[in-house]
């Protein structure tokens, strides 16, 4: 079950990223992610008054807190960069941060396969290639994919233990943070939260699939170690490398492809191990 709540949380996130980045291309970064975490918090709102969960204890809830503010803003970094850059590099970057919850399971005392610990040096190695060759992709771009990867690790660690008691009170008391902080975001950047014409349907998209992803892997961290689930949901750029070169029709340079192909390998063979 670990496994399976762990892919499912990865390919939502990988298709919210993907609506979230075209969307991003056309309003403001900062914009989309608060408007879509609006979404998602009334989704999780509605759950819960209707299936009535019990409540985590305070500490909980406040650990998942200071996760949905790395994870809001993570998300306003990576739409950025996602807005500044070919979608197909920058999103296997930023899926590096899977390695901050297996650096953290081995600090608590896991211990990951031979295989695992290849799989992070072929990620890194990939996201080198990738950043060096000629593209599209800016170096501020590249840099803001690399500080949502740690802003995802950190919202891998943190939401875990409000997940213990309930999954939905885990996914709201990201949003109780998340969304006040993109708000202050847009504020201090003067920018409107306005959804332009034909792009409800990506806002909301992202809105609605990010929620689920996010409580998808909060059961999934209740069936399986944390290492393992959290690179599990950070296979999320194969579906928006996927979308982007299906959709958009990107194409990347040879030394692009290999980057991004060795960090896909690298992040599933941390899976596998």
């Amino acid at each position: 079950m670990g496994i399976l709540f762990g892919l499912v949380s990865g390919i939502s996130w990988g298709v919210a990223d993907f609506f979230g980045g075209v969307a991003s291309r056309r309003m403001n970064a900062a914009a989309v992610a608060f408007v879509s975490q609006v979404i998602g918090t009334g989704l999780v709102l509605v759950a819960i008054l209707i299936v009535r969960p019990q409540v985590p204890a305070w500490g909980a809830l406040a650990l998942g807190a200071m996760g949905g503010v790395c994870g809001g803003l993570g998300v306003f970094a990576f739409y950025k960069a996602l807005a500044m850059g070919t979608m197909s590099l920058v999103a296997p970057v930023s899926a590096l941060g899977a390695g901050v919850p297996m650096v953290f399971g081995i600090l608590d005392g896991e211990r990951p396969s031979p295989l695992a610990l290849t799989g992070a040096l072929i990620a890194l190695i990939g996201a080198v290639l990738a950043s060096k060759a000629p593209g599209h992709a800016s170096r501020r771009g590249l840099g803001l994919a690399a500080l949502a990867a740690l802003a995802f690790g950190a919202f891998f660690v943190l939401i875990a233990p409000a997940a213990d008691t309930s999954v939905l009170w885990a996914g709201l008391s990201t949003r109780i943070s998340s969304v006040p902080v993109l708000l202050a975001v847009c504020v201090a950047i003067k920018t409107s939260v306005r959804v332009g014409p034909g792009l409800w349907r990506f806002v909301i998209g992202a809105g609605v699939l990010d929620i689920a992803a996010n409580v998808a892997y909060a059961e999934a961290t209740q069936h399986g170690l944390l290492s393992i689930v959290s690179v599990l949901a950070g296979l999320y750029p194969v579906a928006t490398v996927i979308l982007a070169q299906t959709v958009l029709k990107e194409r990347l340079a040879p030394g692009q492809a290999a980057g991004v192909f060795a960090a896909l390998v690298g992040v599933a063979l941390i899976a596998a191990g």
